[in-house]
């Protein structure tokens, strides 16, 4: 077997440019992912974690453990797993992985990035429209003060359909250097896909003993005015129905971590944290591992779905999701990470995401619904999480 990098915990001093190369030397297939501790870039497939009916965790390690005995010194494994468990995953152990430090540590990423390089127009296609999303989440309020659930988060999406293909390189660029201190990715899924993306929200981390959690929930866009942008900032911080729906997420994140920590810390209250598009209401969760076996991906299976994805009570959450969405999430929500045979990784929520195929675009944006929603807020939510993207390949709003 062909060998893969050593250890992808990088080990400072890195010169000035170690991760900027990384992004600079991205090529569509390969996969790229940068987070606030590593920045990888990883080429080729040594191996693909089968799909089956055993837990992905247990198909990962499995896998990893394989390649591991036909001669790879360290493999770690790369890529997605989607919102619903059931479906296939797209992790592979990559032939070879190149690693830096973070972005946000490379003082080259204050250059300001290109334009993406096509197509100079796009068509737009939203699905489902916002008057009709905005309906639906009218619906789902009235049904959650009748009791039948009480909260769900209902996306919706943005065809963009341009005259050539997306420049792929060019959008990653855009995306990394505006948030480089977030999570930013570019992965294959099925032949002829590439998921791309810059998330704020850990979903779960683990190296050594020591396990971090950020769960994001409560948001309001950000403003161009500084006066207003830190208006929102303080009004965000005082909300109540942001403040309750930050609450049910952290204590459900709480709640399925503690089995797994010999001792776990919660603040008891929210901080903010922003994007170049949003503000978030963010808790950080830690703890520290009880039993050295448990992998950071058994614990994000375990995580997932959260409420900040999902709602409450989960299953029927789920299946009011699937009655107001007129589409397959497919990864969006899902995750997107990396792990190695010791049990270390980290693992992020797949947001601010689209998938490219051809000469398409689809965009994801979601927003959390609980009994003192406003149908027009929840909308104008996910026009701005759209932003992020719509930025990214120089698109007009909507």
């Amino acid at each position: 077997m062909s060998a893969v990098s050593p250890d992808p915990r990088p080990s400072p001093p890195f010169p000035v440019g170690a991760a900027t190369v990384l992004l600079d030397a991205y090529r569509p297939g390969d996969r790229f992912l940068a987070t606030p501790t590593r920045t990888l870039l990883a080429h080729g497939s040594l191996a693909e974690v089968p799909h089956g009916p055993e837990p992905v965790a247990e198909r990962v390690t499995a896998t990893l453990r394989r390649v591991r005995s036909g001669g790879a010194a360290a493999p770690l494994v790369v890529g997605a797993l989607p919102f619903d468990p059931a479906a296939p995953a797209a992790l592979v152990v990559p032939e070879a992985t190149r690693t830096g430090p973070a972005l946000a540590a490379d003082p080259l990423t204050v250059l300001p990035p290109g334009r993406p390089s096509a197509p100079d127009s796009w068509n737009l296609r939203p699905e489902p429209e916002p008057s009709v999303y905005g309906k639906s989440v009218a619906s789902a309020v009235e049904r959650m003060l009748g009791g039948e659930f009480s909260k769900v988060v209902l996306a919706r999406t943005l065809e963009l359909t341009g005259t050539g293909a997306p420049d792929l390189p060019g959008m990653l660029q855009r995306l990394a250097r505006t948030d480089p201190a977030g999570y930013t990715f570019a992965l294959p899924t099925v032949p002829g896909r590439t998921l791309l993306g810059a998330s704020p929200e850990l979903l779960v981390s683990r190296r050594g003993d020591l396990l971090v959690s950020n769960p994001l929930a409560g948001s309001t866009p950000r403003s161009a005015d500084l006066a207003e942008d830190v208006r929102r900032a303080a009004a965000l911080l005082e909300s109540a129905k942001d403040l309750h729906e930050h609450a049910v997420v952290v204590d459900s994140v709480h709640r399925t971590m503690a089995p797994y920590c010999a001792s776990i810390d919660v603040p008891a209250r929210p901080s903010l944290i922003r994007t170049a598009t949003m503000w978030h209401l963010s808790t950080t969760v830690t703890g520290t591992l009880a039993r050295p076996g448990v992998s950071a991906l058994e614990i994000a299976c375990a995580l997932h779905p959260t409420p900040a994805v999902c709602g409450t009570p989960a299953d029927v959450a789920r299946r009011v999701i699937g009655e107001y969405e007129p589409f397959d999430r497919g990864f969006y929500t899902g995750m997107v990470g990396w792990g190695d045979a010791e049990g270390n990784g980290e693992w992020v929520i797949t947001l601010r995401c689209a998938e490219a195929e051809g000469r398409v675009l689809r965009l994801y944006a979601g927003a959390g619904v609980v009994s003192a929603s406003d149908p027009a807020s929840e909308t104008a939510e996910t026009a701005a999480k759209f932003r992020t993207f719509l930025n990214a390949v120089g698109a007009d709003g909507v």
